[in-house]
């Protein structure tokens, strides 16, 4: 083989390089031992939305706004060539003129050039900005979820320790057990998927429709912001409950009036003024003891950083609620 024969072989092998590079979908340009640009591909030029006559010739790190002109990167990749090193997933994050923030991981690597003998130096850009945004939203959601989970697992806890058990058959304290779990559901999922709620859709929703006949609803529409939708739903859900077991909705001819209105204080603060009035019930004797329903009513209007007083009549039960909201 002759050394032309030779040449020419070494010469097309590096043009159909330049080809493979040309087609690459990754960002890619080539540098000389100065520095400066020699060669860019169509996807560094589109990815950067620049033209080639602009770049090539220019220094590698004069280049946009001068966004390569990193210390560290200037000296890892100036050691490219004399020490036939490499960079390899340098990270780079920089608001770009043109296509804003963005995150880059680059590589260099030596190329020696068959008909003179010199280096090149060939660095690639992998633009990682929504990996790593899809990695931060599945952390994120990961997380979360762990916190909704442990809340969930609390709650639950909260509900098996708290359900009375004393006098009651292992079906009772079952039933009343996943009756309250249920409503907790119920209102975790609205909480979670609403930003905020109308009260009485709410109130509609907590009682169920088998004795929603029977219990009646007056007051202008609230809405209730999605924070206070659980304690409000386990509030009136345990006043459902404990009417249907012992006060007016025990018996057929038994009613439940539930009133409400706004009241706004001088302080600036606007409060939910509201009812729960008994009728037409059994007659009924205050409890001996503070049972969990009581608990949980007093401690619920707590939370919310508001009161409520609860009459046992002998007329029928009545609560009175002032709910900051």
């Amino acid at each position: 083989m002759m050394l032309e024969d030779l040449y020419r072989l070494l010469r097309a092998g590096h043009v159909q390089a330049q080809g493979i590079v040309n087609t690459m979908t990754q960002p890619v340009v080539v540098l000389d031992q100065t520095m400066c640009v020699t060669t860019a591909n169509h996807a560094f030029l589109e990815k950067f939305r620049v033209v080639s006559d602009d770049i090539v010739g220019a220094t590698f790190f004069q280049l946009g706004n001068g966004q390569w002109d990193i210390p560290e990167l200037r000296q890892l990749v100036s050691q490219v060539i004399p020490r036939a090193a490499a960079v390899i997933g340098f990270e780079v994050k920089h608001d770009f003129p043109t296509i804003g923030k963005r995150t880059f991981l680059i590589d260099a690597r030596r190329l020696a050039h068959p008909d003179d003998n010199s280096m090149s130096i060939l660095v690639s850009f992998d633009d990682v900005t929504e990996q790593q945004r899809h990695d931060a939203e599945k952390d994120f959601i990961i997380s979360e979820m762990r916190h909704r989970m442990k809340n969930l697992f609390a709650i639950v806890r909260a509900l098996a320790s708290d359900t009375e058990a004393e006098g009651r058959t292992g079906v009772q304290y079952r039933d009343s057990f996943l009756a309250r779990l249920e409503v907790t559901l119920r209102a975790q999922e609205i909480a979670a998927t609403v930003i905020s709620t109308d009260f009485e859709t709410l109130l509609r929703q907590t009682i169920g429709e088998p004795t929603e006949n029977r219990v009646s609803f007056q007051g202008p529409a609230i809405e209730i912001k999605a924070s206070k939708v659980l304690s409000i739903t386990m509030i009136f859900h345990e006043l459902a409950t404990n009417s249907a077991k012992h006060g007016a909705l025990a018996s057929r001819t038994g009613r439940v009036n539930i009133n409400w209105s706004l009241e706004r204080v001088p302080q600036g603060r606007t409060y939910l003024k509201c009812e729960w009035r008994e009728t037409d019930g059994p007659t009924i004797t205050p409890p001996i003891h503070r049972g969990y329903g009581r608990e949980l009513i007093e401690g619920m209007s707590a939370h919310l950083g508001g009161t409520v007083q609860l009459n046992f009549g002998a007329e029928g039960f009545t609560a009175m609620f002032s709910l900051p909201i």
